[in-house]
Parts: structure tokens; C-alpha cells; sequence
């Protein structure tokens, strides 16, 4: 069983790496989490996976974001030093219902900007990832990083 053992460490990994049994067990928690399967029965038939795999595996693997807990995320963005990158990141953020408790913008160096973002996410139309992947659409967002998450 994949019970954390005394003194054993946790690692964060590209879901990329993962192999495809722990891949699975994860996207059938998300099934369930998300309330988009009903049992675990239904979970592991729509991701393909055989029950014992998932139970053998489902107490090892979590998502980074648990935005159903997390109430503020703090985020890093590497910018191109360019006019209007941050101005559209903001607007992404606050199209998304994030808001913006805390912004520090450090002087751009060899032309680009580190800019870290506290966002309240408590009226967000859409999940952290979801959030992550629009800022890195904006043009001139070179790099976006989650560097902090809590439940208060």
C-alpha cells in the first residue's frame, strides 16, 4: 500500500514522467473530486484503470492545487520588460475573479521583470490551472510559477 512511511519524503513531479498507473490514480481522484464520476468504480472505468491499481496507489498522489481548500495563491511571473505585459497579466487575473491583495515588482534587469502576485481566490471563475495557462498566454509572460498557497 502507498502509506507514507516514517520519515519518507514527498517530491513534486511533471504529471509528464509520471508512470501511466499513478497518472491514472490521479486523474480518477480528479473524476471524483470534481464530482464528474460517482463512485470509484466509475472513475477508473472512464480513465481506464483497474480498481486494485487505484487503491494501491490513491493515497500517494495529490494535486499541487486543492483550490476547493486553497484561499490565496501567491504567484511569480517573469515578464518581458515590454509596455502593457503586466497591465494584461492584471486583467487576466482580474477577468478570472481573482483578487489582487499584494503586488511586488522588482526593476527589470536584462530586460526582463519578476513580479510576485498574492490573488484572493474566493470569486475565481476558474481553476488555478486554469488561470496559470491564460496568464501564460499573454504576450511578454515569459514564465509563470506557484510560490505560495494557503487556506486563511
Amino acid at each position: 500500500m502507498a502509506e507514507e512511511k516514517k520519515g519518507a519524503k514527498s517530491y513534486l513531479v511533471h504529471a509528464d514522467i509520471l508512470p501511466e498507473a499513478i497518472y491514472k490514480t490521479a486523474l480518477a481522484k480528479e473524476l471524483l473530486a470534481k464530482g464528474q464520476a460517482k463512485s470509484i468504480n466509475e472513475a477508473v472505468k472512464k480513465v481506464g484503470l483497474s480498481r486494485s491499481v487505484f487503491y494501491k496507489y490513491r493515497a500517494g498522489i495529490f494535486p499541487i492545487f486543492r483550490d476547493d481548500e486553497v484561499k490565496t495563491i501567491t504567484v511569480l511571473l517573469i515578464l518581458a520588460h515590454e509596455e502593457g505585459v503586466l497591465s494584461s497579466a492584471l486583467n487576466t487575473i482580474s477577468t478570472a475573479g481573482g483578487n489582487i491583495l499584494m503586488l511586488n515588482q522588482g526593476l527589470p534587469l536584462e530586460g526582463v521583470a519578476h513580479v510576485s502576485i498574492s490573488i484572493d481566490r474566493e470569486n475565481m471563475k476558474m481553476e488555478t490551472e486554469e488561470l496559470f495557462q491564460s496568464l501564460s498566454d499573454v504576450p511578454g509572460v515569459l514564465k509563470v510559477e506557484l510560490i505560495g498557497q494557503n487556506n486563511w
